[in-house]
Parts: C-alpha cells; sequence; structure tokens
C-alpha cells in the first residue's frame, strides 16, 4: 500500500513519524451498541502513545435526534482546539476494530475543510499484532487554533437523498451488510423499516477489506464497486446505518481517485425512520 497522509497510512508509516511534532493521533473508535465495547474505557485501558480519544457521539450535532449527525462548526473547532488540535497539524485517525468508525472522523475533518487527515490503516489490533507500544496516560494538550471551511458539498440530506432516488443520480451506495440491505436482517436501531433506499446499490463495507481489516488496494476496490453495478465516471452518495460505516466508502472512493463522492449524514437511521419515503427490499 502506498502511504498518503491524506486518506490512508500503514502501521509503518505511523512507527516512522509518530514522534513528529506536528502530528496527532487520534481514537476515534466507536461501536454499535450490541457490540458490548466501550471505546472509551479500551482507549483509558491502552491506546497508541500520544492519542486523544474523538468521542463521535459527543462531537456532534446536540439539536438532532439523530445518531451522532456532524457538529455545527464552532461545536468541532471548540473541541477539537480543547484536545489541542488544530492548523498545520497531521491528523492520523484510528479505531479499535481495524478500520470500521476512524473513517467517520477522517469525513468529518474533510467536511470542516482539513486535508491533512489520514487513517491508520488495520487500526490499533494491527498495530498491537505488530508489536506497537500502547500506553494508559492521555496526553497534556495545548491550544491550537483551527482554522474551518465547510465543505457542503461532501454532505447530503434527506430530501436531497431522495432526490437523487428519484432520478437514479447521484448513485446512492449503501455500505450496511447484504442481508439488512435486502431487508432480511433486522436494524440493530428500534422503530426502523427494513430494506433500502430505492434505486441505491450495495457495496458491503467489509468486502473492501482484507482479512486483517487493511484496505483491499485501489484496484481491488474498484473492482468490488463496478461488480456491484456503479459507474465510476459518475458521482456517488454513500449510506449506511448511521452515517459511520458509509465513510469507509467514501475513504475507499477517494484512495480511488473517485473524488465526486459525498455522504448521507442521516442513513438509514433518518430514511428507515421517516414514515413519507419510500423503502425497496430484495436486491439492488
Amino acid at each position: 500500500m502506498a502511504d498518503d497522509p491524506k486518506t490512508l497510512v500503514s502501521t509503518e508509516w505511523l512507527a516512522k513519524h509518530i514522534k513528529d511534532p506536528d502530528l496527532r493521533l487520534l481514537d476515534g473508535s466507536w461501536y454499535l451498541p450490541d457490540a458490548g465495547r466501550d471505546p472509551k474505557a479500551e482507549y483509558d485501558a491502552a491506546h497508541i502513545p500520544g492519542a486523544r480519544f474523538f468521542d463521535i457521539d459527543d462531537i456532534s450535532d446536540a439539536r438532532s435526534d439523530l445518531p451522532h449527525m456532524a457538529p455545527p462548526v464552532e461545536k468541532f473547532m471548540s473541541r477539537l482546539r480543547a484536545m489541542g488540535v488544530g492548523d498545520g497539524h497531521q491528523v492520523v485517525v484510528y479505531d479499535g476494530a481495524g478500520l470500521q468508525s476512524a473513517a467517520r472522523v477522517w469525513w468529518l475533518f474533510k467536511l470542516m475543510g482539513q486535508d491533512n487527515v489520514a487513517v491508520l490503516d488495520g487500526g490499533l489490533p494491527k498495530w498491537v499484532a505488530e508489536g506497537g507500544e500502547t500506553e494508559d496516560m492521555p496526553p497534556i494538550p495545548r491550544d491550537r487554533h483551527m482554522t474551518v471551511r465547510l465543505q457542503n458539498q461532501l454532505v447530503r440530506d434527506v430530501t436531497q437523498v431522495a432526490h437523487a432516488s428519484k432520478l437514479g443520480d447521484p448513485q446512492i451506495v449503501d455500505a450496511r451488510s447484504a442481508a439488512r440491505f435486502r431487508g432480511e436482517a433486522p436494524e440493530p436501531r428500534e422503530g426502523l423499516r427494513s430494506g433500502h433506499i430505492p434505486g441505491s446499490r450495495n457495496v458491503p463495507f467489509n468486502t473492501l477489506l482484507n482479512d486483517d481489516q487493511t484496505m483491499k488496494s485501489p484496484e481491488e476496490c474498484r473492482k468490488v464497486f463496478e461488480a456491484a453495478g456503479i459507474d465510476l465516471a459518475k458521482p456517488v452518495i454513500t449510506t449506511c446505518g448511521s452515517g459511520v460505516t458509509a465513510a469507509i466508502l467514501a475513504l475507499a472512493l477517494e484512495r480511488m481517485g473517485h473524488t465526486d463522492w459525498s455522504l448521507y449524514d442521516g442513513s438509514w437511521a433518518e430514511w428507515g425512520a421517516f414514515p413519507t419515503v419510500p423503502v425497496a427490499t430484495g436486491d439492488a
């Protein structure tokens, strides 16, 4: 894998750069409630040296009833400033699953106009498996200002997605499992209908990952998207259960050089609860 500090870096890259004064490491672990894991407790027990904990549920829009929607600009800036992350920093985000929620944090930084941010390929499990050190003390942050320029083109709302669903443009790609996409498996959140957004295609996020939870090469990812019936010459909206794993699809697209993508922040948590929007079941 070619290391790219704007998308994805290897554990080898991190080992080489971990002492760089302008590197900022973030633990962006987050799990579905049924996983039975507490990301903050796991961070407190062991994290990569120098990492700060990025709480996806806290650094979000408290005014929304939907889970962890993108926060207002001011909230993002103040939370990150308090963590000592700001202008001139190279940010690397990892998670405890390998590659699951870290991409969501990467997307949030991109949304806020921050480009020097990458996901750690294979995350904490790969780091630890290779003998990488961990510590249980949080770093002492120094205040750093962050300049934010919201990139509205990277996010879509329910109205825009409904429009795309009707017109078939942009293409909608769903990162949930095939069983959830087809409406055969129940949703992990209560009160949601089962199925998918009409006209959407299905690329389960794990089909883009290797067994060690690293991301497949751009060439392999391209084949996965094409096999799902996606025209990579056209724009894409990514979606999932609550906007977390949709960011893995976005990260893969970005690495493939397909920069015309956006993420449906409400995802199925919103669409599946909205009585007025249609739901399809079965295959794409």
